[in-house]
Parts: C-alpha cells; structure tokens; sequence
C-alpha cells in the first residue's frame, strides 16, 4: 500500500536535535523579521536584532541558527542567530584558543565584581583586570571595544575570564621594547616630566621612560631637581645610556650645553688668584664655586696660617664670598684644589729672621700634652717645651702638674726648623744648671728631710732640702709592698731619708727610710 502524503513529507525532514546548530536558508525578509527554512516541518522567524548584516540578507541567503525547539501550538520553529553566534564562538574557543590569547570586545553590562564582555559570546571581566590602574569610575568603561586576553576558560561550565590590563602591559611591554631598538646613545630626544625623586627626574618619552640623574642635569651645583624642574616640564634632554637588558634609559640634560671644564687649564692655571662663594661646608674643607659647573677644594689645612681650625664652619659659612689661590688642577678628573691663606702673608716667612736660636720669649701655654706643652708664641707660630726642658730639679710627670692652658710663660728657643714649622722651647735652659752645686755636697749615707711629691706603685718620688728631687724605691721601704704603699705614704707627707746613690750622668738620686719608721704626717 503506498505511503500518504503525510508519511511522506515526516521522511523528508531532516532530523535535528535540539541545541544544534544548522545551516538554513532565508526564504522571506518581511519588516523586522527574517524567515528562515532549516529543511524542518515548519520554518522559523528570527528578529533582525540578531543579526550582524540583517540589511545585507536576502532570499536565498544561507544563515547558521540554533535549533532550539518546535512550538507545537503555534507550528512553528523556535531558532536563534545569537545563540548560533554564541555556540561557534564556544567551539572556536575550544578549538583554537587557551589562557594568553587575545580576543576583541565589548563592554556591555556591569554585573557585581566587574562586566561582561561580549567576544562573540558572553566573557566575565573582573574589575580589577579593567585597567592597568586602579579606578573608582568603573562607569566610563560601559560600551568600550577593546583588545582583551582570555586568562582562565572553564570548559565544564563554558566560562571565560579575560583582562584588559594584562593586554595592556602586553603592548607596553612590545612597545618598549620596540622603542628601544629605535634609540642611540647621543640621540636628542623630548620628554616630560612624570615623576621628581630626591636623585632625579623620570622624564615620560612615548612607550619608556627615561631617567634624567640630579648629577646630568646641570654643570652647576644643585640641591634638590625641583630646583630645575617641575611636574609636566617637557625636557630637551640626550640620551647618554642604553641599558637594553633592564630595560633602562639614562638622560643628561647638561650635556646639551658645553662642558665648562674644557677650558679650564687656560682660565684656571695654578698660581691663578680667584674668587668665589662658598657652597658646601664638610669637616675636611670647603666647596667653592668659581663659576656655574666648576667648584674647588679649601682643604681644612689651606684655610688659615694662624687660626687652629676644628672644622671650616668656625671660620666660613655657605654663602660666603672668599678670595683663593688656585693650587692645583686636574682636568681630567675636574678638580681644583684651592687655598685661602695664600692670600694672607705666611707668618713663618719671618720666623728665621725674627727669632733666634737662644733668644728668651713671651707665651703663652695654648696646648697640653703627654710628652710636652706647646706655647704660642705669636699669632699662629707655636713652640714646643718638652717635658724634660720644663725643669732641671723636678722630675715632671705631667705637664698640667706646674702649667695650665693660658698661663703666660717666659721661654727659651732652642731650635728652629721653618721648613717643618718646627720651634723647640725650653723653660728649665733660663735659669742655670743647679745640679752640680747641689749635689756636690750630698754623699752616700748623708741624711736629709723632704716631702713625698708622688706616690707610685714602685716607690715614693721625694723633694729634698735643697730642691732636688729623689726616688726611694719600694725595695727600701720597709713592711710596705706595691699593693699597700698608697695606703701607708700620701702627698705632702714629711720624711727623713738618706742617700743612698747619686748617679750625675742619669740625674738621678737614690734614697732609703730602711733605718727610718714608715714616715709621720707633718
């Protein structure tokens, strides 16, 4: 029995699965809808929406649509463009794309932590990957088509999460690079001021950035780059270094000018009186600036012929002019050693004719120390009276025992050395030697009384009758051992001693108390 018409027209559809995309055919464009023919019992009515270039179909145009079911009530196919869209973006996706690929959209709805961005499919863009930095208007970047890099698909749940920061550093990142193979060392090129630091200037130069050093910005002396520069500036600046492995950039701003140091052997010759104004002040000299870019060194030492000086800052401040000799010059290492004193008369010129080996002075103790005190004897010229020259009977552990700093003292000069400034005094060479007298009629086993003058662990130092001074050392003090002797004897105590050997070449008098009873406070 042959089939019905209706058996027959079941055979000749196609059988379709729902949420399969197919191909079909547009059969008639009326208004706003487009009707499409997909080979199924009834055809289907897409809206123009969907469609990209709905001005562009006409009949017999092929589309690809989602079959997404058949309205039994109706007769009618149910199939969607979008969603068609959608599913072969998914499968290209699946295909062809994995996290680091680049994909183009559009910004089209704000949704609770960032946007949705439409790829051909619907991709989540938190808002922390919008930019490459931090924005409180998330607003502005509603309705924005850009370049976007897929950073995690979830194929189960047919998600996708894609940055346009990391785009973004992307492009920085290749047109830095880029950038950089274009520049040269020697190279002029513009830049603005972005960022102002305590050594430097970045300077923004299209792609990079460059760093313009405090110490490549001038050939003068400057204290902060604020001083030059301020935010937004656009430099004329020179590129002086590539550091293409860091990625790294170094500009100089005073290499646009002349390097005043060029002609400085001829303006600067040593011998050269000069004038400038104090610009740094540090213990060991001070900075002055003979002109903008070119400074020299007052060594401490070169300040004054007569003045002591702990630190310049005694005598000079920052500001200061002062009047210099040039010293020395280094061109190649752009130094300048300056000297102020120079320019005042050198008080030793005159020591050889003014004083005379023998010659009795007036000073006065400007220094104590160890081995001696040093007087001076006129502004900037002193002497040196050695402890031994102090005095010829005392025997002198410190100095501070008979001088203090300021007294005024009479001195004799005993030697002169002006190549070294070098004078060596003596205070014991006024009077005559008495050592001979006194000691002519001191023999072995005479008796005398005297004062203890110093008590030291070896001993006791005693002053006689005669004004000579003795040691009687511990050895001879019977009942008293090292440990104790400071317990026993004190300064100014009385005792009796006697001789016990005099040496005249060493100048030295022994005594002894052995018949003598631990001496009796006076």
């Amino acid at each position: 029995m042959g089939s019905t018409f209706a058996e027959l027209f079941e055979k000749s559809i196609q059988k379709i699965q729902e949420g399969e995309v197919v191909k079909g055919t547009v059969v008639e464009v009326r208004g706003n809808d487009i009707v499409v023919d997909i080979g199924y019992k009834a055809e289907g009515v897409l809206s123009k929406d969907e469609f990209m270039d709905a001005d562009q179909l006409v009949v017999g145009s092929e589309v690809e649509v989602l079959f997404e079911s058949f309205d039994d009530e109706k007769g009618q196919v149910v199939l969607s463009k979008r969603k068609a869209d959608r599913q072969k973006t998914w499968n290209d996706l699946l295909c062809n794309a994995q996290e680091g690929t680049l994909v183009e959209g559009r910004v089209f709805r704000k949704v609770r932590g960032g946007f949705m961005v439409d790829i051909g499919m619907e991709a989540f863009l938190p808002a922390s990957l919008v930019d490459v930095k931090p924005t409180r208007n998330l607003d502005q970047f509603l309705g924005l088509t850009s370049q976007f890099m897929i950073v995690k698909i979830n194929h189960k749940r047919k998600n996708v999460v894609v940055s346009r920061k990391d785009y973004l550093d992307r492009e920085r990142v290749q047109l830095k690079s880029k950038k950089l193979l274009t520049l040269n060392v020697g190279d002029p090129i513009k830049g603005k001021v972005k960022n102002i630091t305590d050594f430097g200037v970045f300077l923004d130069l299209g792609d990079i950035d460059g760093l313009l050093h405090i110490t490549d910005m001038s050939w003068g002396r400057i204290s902060h780059p604020s001083e030059m520069v301020k935010l937004g500036d656009e430099l004329d600046v020179v590129v002086i270094s590539i550091d293409r492995d860091h990625e790294k950039v170094s500009l100089g701003l005073k290499q646009k000018s002349r390097d005043p140091w060029t002609e400085m052997d001829q303006k600067y010759s040593v011998g050269t009186q000069t004038r400038g104004r104090v610009v740094n002040i540090l213990p060991y000299g001070v900075f002055v600036e003979l002109e903008p870019g070119i400074e020299g060194l007052v060594h401490i030492s070169e300040l004054s012929w007569t003045k002591r000086v702990n630190h310049p800052s005694e005598i000079l401040k920052a500001g200061d002019e002062v009047e210099a000799l040039v010293l020395n010059l280094d061109k190649e290492a752009k130094k300048i050693s300056l000297g102020i004193k120079q320019m005042q008369e050198n008080p030793w010129v005159r020591v050889p004719q003014k004083y005379h080996v023998g010659d009795r002075v007036s000073g006065a103790v400007r220094n104590l120390t160890d081995y001696g005190v040093f007087i001076e004897i006129e502004p900037g010229v002193d002497g040196l009276v050695h402890i031994s020259d102090i005095s010829w009977t005392h025997k002198v552990g410190h100095p501070s025992e008979i001088l203090k700093k300021g007294d005024p003292v009479q001195v004799m000069i005993l030697s002169i050395d002006s190549d070294t400034k070098k004078i060596s005094l003596g205070m014991k060479q006024l009077t005559e030697d008495p050592w001979g007298g006194l000691t002519k009629s001191l023999s072995i086993g005479t008796q005398l009384k005297g004062k203890i003058t110093r008590v030291v662990n070896f001993g006791l130092f005693v002053q006689l009758e005669n004004g000579l001074e003795g040691l009687i050392h511990i050895s001879e003090i019977p009942g008293v051992t090292s440990a104790d002797i400071t317990k026993s004897y004190t300064v100014g105590d009385s005792s009796s001693v006697s001789i016990l050997n005099v040496d005249h070449e060493a100048r030295k008098i022994a005594l002894t108390i052995r018949e003598e009873t631990p001496a009796q406070s006076s």
